[in-house]
């Protein structure tokens, strides 16, 4: 039993010494973390303008169900999704493919430039489009002069085309950064396994829906996940490049929550329910998608 004491006594010290080295980040995470997510889900039962606050029980969750401007936006941001997560990460797959060749020159360059805009500023890059695609932009004189089209193209002040102006700005923007992922998963896999599906015939198509996307499934089902959290808080490039316009024709939930902090008159309760119902949504897809993929840890 005497032998035994000292070795206690050295993990009671080593597990002390672990948690003196995390502490400081627990403490940091929970308060400028979960404490402001505790506040948001009590203030979300709360109604009133500006400060002057008063409890409601879930009647702004209810106010949800009925709200036509919540609808608007929660369908946009949907469409948003819809359309441009699964374009963004075939694309993303596509790339690193190719740049995965080790046939392939000058990939270091390549692989920068894709990898560039996920390192511009949202702000910036919005507002680059924001003039790339006016009515008299570079890309409408660039499809007259290709005769591609006969009149310029309201990018920003057509309701459809409004949408499609933000979906190739969160593409060009996001793309590269999920190739990073899915390049460096494709340089982890044995070479030797596609040599043995060469020596039995198998095609380079066949490789890959037989090889390759078995074994990025797990990157699939990250770049999926994140991607559809980032498109349901999407906030930036609505903002700079179309104002949530022509009317609410392109409007996020998250520029609706803006709008309701800070644009309307104040209503911080309400606008920390449409909050939570990103939260819900987030949940609920992510745990779709888990299942979809066949996790059993999800």
């Amino acid at each position: 039993m005497k032998s035994a004491q000292p070795g206690i006594k050295i993990r009671n010290r080593a597990n002390l010494t672990g948690w003196l080295f995390v502490i400081v980040a627990v403490v940091l995470i929970a308060a400028f973390y979960f404490y402001p997510m505790i506040q948001a889900l009590l203030l979300s039962f709360k109604s009133g303008k500006g400060m002057n606050l008063h409890y409601v029980g879930f009647d702004n969750y209810i106010r949800l169900f009925s709200d036509q401007t919540f609808r608007v936006a929660l369908k946009n941001t949907f469409i948003y999704l819809i359309i441009q997560v699964p374009v963004m990460i075939v694309l993303a797959m596509f790339i690193s493919v190719l740049l995965n060749d080790s046939k392939l020159k000058l990939k270091g360059f390549f692989r920068t430039a894709i990898f560039l805009p996920a390192v511009t500023s949202l702000v910036a890059y919005s507002v680059i489009f924001k003039y790339l695609f006016a009515g008299d932009g570079l890309v409408n004189q660039l499809l007259l002069k290709l005769h591609l089209i006969g009149t310029p193209i309201q990018w920003i002040t057509d309701p459809f085309w409004a949408k499609i102006t933000v979906i190739i700005a969160i593409t060009w923007r996001w793309t590269g950064y999920n190739m990073i992922f899915y390049l460096s998963a494709l340089q982890n896999i044995d070479h030797s396994i596609y040599e043995a599906a060469k020596i039995d015939g198998a095609s380079s198509t066949r490789q890959f829906f037989g090889i390759t996307m078995p074994l990025l499934k797990p990157i699939i089902l990250f770049t999926s996940i994140t991607s559809t959290i980032g498109t349901l808080q999407l906030f930036d490039e609505v903002v700079n490049i179309t104002k949530g316009g022509p009317g609410n024709a392109s409007m996020s939930i998250s520029q609706y929550i803006y709008n309701l902090s800070f644009k309307y008159s104040a209503d911080f309760g309400y606008a920390a329910t449409v909050s939570y119902s990103i939260v819900i949504m987030i949940i609920i897809l992510a745990f779709v998608q888990f299942k979809a993929a066949g996790d059993k840890n999800g």
